[in-house]
């Protein structure tokens, strides 16, 4: 039995399937992934975005008092950047065992982990208890966390494509996908309200020594109920067969016969990645410091933005689901070329008190770049065959993040050609022309077959 073929559980048990799961008799065992993944994408997502949203105003409790400005920057940077590093090394890790052993048990390992390591941030000392040692912590944690992270997307994607047919696989991509907006909506209204209700501003104020830890505790506890939801209700995906094949499935990605493969998602990942940092990270420094407006007015505008872009993740799913992934990936890179681009520049000179304008142009901003995520678990997970499908989604998406990380150089080095807030342009215009690039590239995967004896899908043009 395909992995497409229905939603329905299999006409004959799953081969790896343990006894005693789906012991409340899950008739729907393909809906019951579905939901695991969307409920454990968004506890992903939720984790992520702690240390850049929650985190900030309470980095002074990591920090002694007379650190300067550059070095407290530094330091921010650091804890975001050990998960950065992080995931792509846990993507290599899970992938490769979930390919070997199954989805679900690995999956199970990856939840655990990033919810211990976020869980246990919430109780860490401070520098006025431990000095150093305080910030070290936290940038362990951090790490440790992003290995398991990198893991938990690399594993539950793949079995929730591998249950749903291929009819529905773009829906089910952009239901699990729109749960990264929403989680980014959800620590921006949760930190604001936590802000409004606990003074911050000196090492002693109540969120900067615990007010921030709950969101942390919220984030663990996210992924024990989630991680509780797989044991009681996801089985491994239908049959699955643990490989017996001698050669390591991250060493058929990079050395063997699907590195073309991997080069060519690589490729239109790095042309996405360049436009999610335009509108994750410089939009909203471009709103306060290019175009004016206040830090609290800022965080209204993103948030609007980011609960708008869920319905985008959703549409640009089902366009690709009707256009075909290869065909929508092409339309999008070209228009958010054009549009995105047209955006910015028009962003920049509009004057800060209009604010219906600027809200807008945000807007349309992070649609034309981030919607793009939609159909990502679909098209990744239909890219690679079974027996690579987890290390080639997780690897494919995660290593892709290396190259846009250091946009911020990017940037600087532009200014030799162009003032320093027409400098973005160029990234959304380098972003898209990848995402077409990599998109014609690669063949089209809206109709290949997920089951264990599917092979990579033909007619690369390249």
């Amino acid at each position: 039995m395909s992995a497409h073929s229905t939603l329905q559980a299999p006409a004959k048990p799953a081969r790896t399937k343990p006894a005693g799961r789906n012991r409340g008799g899950n008739t729907n065992p393909g809906r019951s992934a579905l939901k695991g993944g969307i409920f454990g994408y968004y506890a992903d997502q939720f984790d992520i975005y702690l240390p850049i949203i929650t985190l900030a105003p309470a980095m002074i409790y990591f920090q002694p008092p007379e650190m300067d400005k550059g070095t407290a920057a530094t330091i921010a940077s650091l804890v975001f950047a050990s998960t950065l590093v992080a995931r792509p090394l846990g993507s290599a890790i899970f992938g490769h065992f979930a390919d070997k052993f199954g989805r679900h048990k690995l999956t199970l390992v990856a939840l655990a982990g990033f919810g211990l390591a976020t869980f246990g941030i919430a109780f860490l000392p401070g520098y006025e208890t431990v000095g150093t040692l305080s910030i070290i912590l936290l940038v362990l944690l951090r790490f440790l966390g992003g290995v398991f992270l990198g893991g938990e997307y690399s594993t539950a994607v793949p079995l929730a494509m591998e249950w749903t047919p291929k009819k529905r696989r773009g829906l089910a991509s952009g239901l699990i996908t729109a749960t990264n907006p929403l989680a980014n909506a959800t620590i921006a209204v949760l930190t604001f309200v936590l802000l409004m209700l606990l003074p911050a501003g000196s090492v002693s104020s109540p969120y900067v020594q615990w007010g921030w830890r709950i969101p942390f505790v919220i984030g663990g506890l996210l992924a024990a109920v989630v991680f509780i939801y797989y044991v009681r209700n996801v089985e491994e995906a239908p049959d699955f067969e643990a490989s017996t094949a001698k050669e390591s499935p991250v060493r058929a990605l990079f050395l063997g016969r699907h590195r073309r493969s991997l080069m060519q998602v690589f490729i239109l990942m790095t042309g996405l990645w360049f436009l999610t940092n335009v509108a994750a990270a410089i939009l909203p420094a471009t709103l306060k410091n290019a175009v004016g407006v206040p830090d609290k007015t800022v965080s209204v505008i993103m948030l609007i933005a980011s609960v708008v872009t869920v319905g985008g993740f959703l549409g640009a799913a089902a366009l690709s689901q009707k256009l075909g992934r290869r065909r929508f990936y092409i339309g999008f890179g070209i228009t958010s070329v054009i549009v995105a681009s047209a955006a910015f520049l028009v962003l920049l000179n509009t004057p800060a008190d209009n604010l219906v304008a600027v809200t807008a142009l945000a807007i349309v901003i992070d649609v034309f770049t981030i919607s793009a995520f939609g159909p990502v678990a679909a098209y990744l997970t239909e890219r690679f065959p079974a027996a690579i499908r987890a290390s080639g989604y997780g690897i494919g998406y995660s290593f892709a993040l290396i190259i846009p990380a250091f946009y911020a150089f990017y940037l600087s080095g532009l200014t030799a050609f162009m003032p320093m807030g027409y400098t973005p342009v160029v990234l959304i215009v380098v972003g898209g022309l990848l995402l077409a690039a990599g998109a014609y590239l690669g063949p089209e995967t809206r109709d290949v077959d997920m089951g264990p004896s599917a092979v990579e899908p033909a007619g690369t043009p390249a």
